[in-house]
């Protein structure tokens, strides 16, 4: 078979199992087997591919029909100006998130701010803000030692590992000190809508996903406990679930803080929270 015949029926089988944007999976992996960049299949599409290039192929194309993510299977992930590695040990990075880093870097810090990341997982906002905030102390915790070794290799890859701490703590439990930011990407997924989810998402370490029964309880936990961590006017920044949005304003109202503010997505939705203590 050649490229394009490989091309058309990998397409065509992610079509019938249902994997979104199918040509796009296809040209990936195809890439991925052939050690190729994406763009240089259009240069051979002519070319027939020997078996000892289609038997390894087959099994990334079986597992990702079988629901595994795709960038689990390519080891990387797009996020921002830079590319990290993205395995189990840690939540996939959305572009969701890439939108929070982008409303994050519109806020006015003072010079040298102290940031903390909770839940860091691939580490991929604590390392987006590092390049994009030379002067800051960062820091950045997990309760996952796996998605902390995850994220210190990304910070490696990225030349920055000397600049950011990384520490193993539930929340702030082992954190000392106060921060002008301190930004959150938490588990927001109730446990009841399991079933709910994609197969993609089954991949993913459920304590990155489940947030407990009603979905929000990290979040507000992580509200109550922040703001003896936040030195005057330090922000609280959050990535949250669909439809948490009001409740958790009411939540941070009765917490004290001010400058409430949710934002919303490239969808639309309100998925993020902006306040400020003190």
């Amino acid at each position: 078979m050649t490229v394009l015949e490989v091309l058309q029926s990998t397409t065509a089988y992610f079509k019938k199992r249902g994997i979104e944007n199918p040509r796009l999976n296809a040209e990936h992996l195809i890439a991925q087997s052939l050690g190729k960049k994406r763009i240089e299949l259009y240069l051979e599409f002519a070319r027939a591919l020997s078996e000892a290039e289609l038997a390894p192929l087959r099994q990334l194309v079986r597992r990702r029909g079988q629901g595994e993510p795709l960038q689990h299977l390519l080891g990387t992930v797009e996020f921002g100006d830079h590319v990290f590695v993205s395995d189990k040990r840690a939540l996939i990075p959305r572009p969701e998130t890439e939108q929070l880093v982008e409303y994050l870097s519109d806020l006015t810090f003072p010079q040298n701010p102290r940031i903390l990341d909770v839940g860091t997982g691939s580490g991929v906002i604590i390392l987006s803000l590092a390049a994009r905030l030379p002067s800051a102390e960062l820091h950045a915790v997990d309760i996952s030692e796996e998605a902390l070794s995850l994220a210190r290799e990304n910070a490696e890859r990225l030349g920055v590992c000397d600049r950011i701490q990384f520490s193993r703590s539930h929340l702030l439990d082992q954190i000392e000190g106060k921060f002008d930011l301190i930004v959150a990407n938490l588990p927001y997924v109730a446990v009841s809508e399991a079933a709910q989810l994609s197969p993609e998402m089954r991949h993913e370490p459920a304590i990155a996903l489940y947030g407990g029964e009603s979905g929000d309880e990290l979040i507000r936990e992580l509200m109550a406990v922040a703001p003896p961590h936040l030195r005057a006017g330090g922000w609280l920044a959050l990535e949250i679930g669909h439809g948490q949005s009001e409740a958790l304003s009411r939540f941070l109202e009765e917490k004290n803080y001010h400058d409430i503010a949710a934002k919303k997505d490239y969808a639309g939705t309100p998925r993020f929270l902006f306040a400020r203590y003190g």
